[in-house]
């Protein structure tokens, strides 16, 4: 024999039988979760293990705890979480609404990158969008989206178009897919002729490359996106505990 049996504490069993009632749909992003007391006697222990579990979900922002009104499966669709994930700042501190503007939107196959990037077979059906993000009507943000269209069909323009809100309110929304972290790889670029006539900066301009990929329950890759900063009027924020 090889190896040692590993140890769970209850806590942390309790989280895990959470976290796949949500992958399976049990709650749905926005509603309410059943209250302590009634998990406590679902998974029959104390109402203290089932708080420290919610404590960590809370903490992960799956779950959003309010005063007086209970618990709550996070979600996109509320306004204050719309760019949830981004970490773009205004240098003068007056923050505006982001703008999600999409410029294209077809279909590929996917290539080594891409079927690596969200854990699929090499040449795997998949959407591939563009956007901008526009802060005071300016393009700050330019992005190349790839997704699995097993999980987003019937993504088009005309839907891109029409959604108010962010990209990820609608795959929540429209395709059931909840972001739940993302993982990002930022360096510093000089803007190509293409990067600087999207952000309106001058060719060879300073610019921030990040590469981003999303995952929802059970670590699932849900979303590769590669994008150009530009931080004339903005910084790159990251909070550090």
């Amino acid at each position: 024999m090889t190896g040692s049996p590993t140890f769970s504490p209850l806590y942390r069993q309790i989280k895990a039988l959470l976290v796949q009632a949500l992958d399976e749909g049990e709650w749905r992003p926005g509603m309410a979760i059943p209250s302590e007391a009634e998990l406590a006697v679902r998974f029959s222990v104390s109402q203290g293990t089932v708080r420290k579990a919610i404590d960590e979900l809370a903490a992960d922002k799956m779950l959003v705890r309010r005063q007086g009104k209970g618990t709550f499966v996070s979600t996109h669709n509320d306004p204050r979480e719309y760019f949830r994930f981004l970490r773009l700042v205004p240098n003068n501190g007056e923050v505006v609404p982001a703008r999600s503007v999409p410029l294209e939107c077809w279909r590929a196959k996917a290539g080594p990158e891409p079927a690596r990037m969200l854990d699929l077979p090499h040449g795997a059906p998949l959407i591939v969008l563009r956007r901008v993000l526009q802060f005071n009507d300016r393009n700050v943000v330019g992005d190349e989206i790839y997704l699995p269209e097993e999980h987003f069909r019937g993504l088009d323009m005309d839907m891109l178009k029409a959604h108010e809100g962010s990209l990820y309110s609608l795959f929540e929304a429209r395709f059931g897919v909840h972001m739940i972290r993302a993982q990002e790889r930022v360096r510093a670029v000089l803007a190509d002729r293409e990067g600087a006539q999207l952000l309106g900066v001058d060719e060879g301009s300073p610019l921030l490359s990040v590469e981003r990929v999303s995952y929802t329950y059970g670590d699932r890759p849900m979303e590769w996106r590669r994008g150009l900063y530009s931080t004339v009027d903005h910084a790159y924020l990251n909070e550090l505990n």
